[in-house]
């Protein structure tokens, strides 16, 4: 999330820098959005020195949007990795890219992929089932009336503790996390991890207590869910309200 640390980095070796892979958001440590203008800067690097951009959007591609984060944060890479949704509940993973960095892929290139399960017919006809249905159902538009949702429930029962600096709250289409012990959003895994663990973990088990079930760790996300309800938003929201 450091556009001066991206363009030192290019200025000393971006002649060396072959591709830059990246979570356009990152998901393994809560939730952290792109500074504004972070991807925007790294896609005019990489484009300014030949550099592949490679997103990694194994938890976000078709989660966020329809497009993934791509579409969300309306920043084009050059390459994507996908997986999880796109297998749809089975074992998968998927890549693509431009037509011109696809061509060096066997049998139009010299760089070959392969593997045993690849192209598992059982997992690609689960995946094109999954992502069907989210569209039949406008699966995207129903998740991001939900975080709305969420976003006001929050707002209502945690505002005050917020301003005190108890918690913040970060959430992206149904992506969504509570830092306890920080009023401001973390921008970075130093920040995360600044946050009060042990704060969470109250909250975790108070969770588990009232039928909640979310990560186990302070550093995975929520996700909201086309089945969840406000009821559902309320409880949530509740439970951290009343252990914090």
């Amino acid at each position: 999330n450091s556009i001066e640390g991206i363009e030192r980095i290019f200025a000393e070796w971006g002649k060396d820098i072959a591709a830059v892979i990246v979570e356009p958001m990152a998901a393994n440590m809560g939730l952290v959005l792109p500074v504004p203008g972070f991807l925007e800067a790294l896609r005019g690097l990489c484009s300014q020195h030949g550099s592949v951009l490679i997103f990694d959007e194994v938890m976000t591609g078709f989660r966020v949007a329809r497009g993934g984060a791509a579409e969300a944060f309306s920043v084009q890479p050059d390459m994507w990795t996908f997986g999880k949704i796109v297998g749809g509940g089975l074992p998968a993973a998927a890549y693509g890219g431009r037509n011109d960095v696809m061509e060096h892929v066997a049998p139009l290139g010299r760089a070959y992929q392969a593997g045993t399960l690849s192209g598992n017919p059982l997992a690609m006809a689960a995946g094109l089932a999954t992502l069907q249905e989210m569209e039949s159902q406008d699966a995207f538009n129903k998740l991001e009336q939900l975080g709305q949702q969420l976003d006001k429930t929050v707002a209502q029962k945690l505002s005050a503790a917020m301003q005190a600096g108890k918690l913040s709250y970060v959430r992206k289409s149904s992506f969504f996390c509570f830092f306890f012990g920080n009023g401001t959003a973390p921008r970075n895994f130093a920040e995360v991890s600044a946050c009060n663990m042990n704060q969470f973990n109250k909250v975790y088990h108070a969770w588990l207590n009232a039928g909640i079930y979310m990560g186990p760790s302070g550093y995975e996300v929520g996700f909201l869910s086309t089945e969840h309800s406000q009821q559902d938003l309320e409880r949530l929201v509740s439970v951290v309200g009343e252990n914090i």
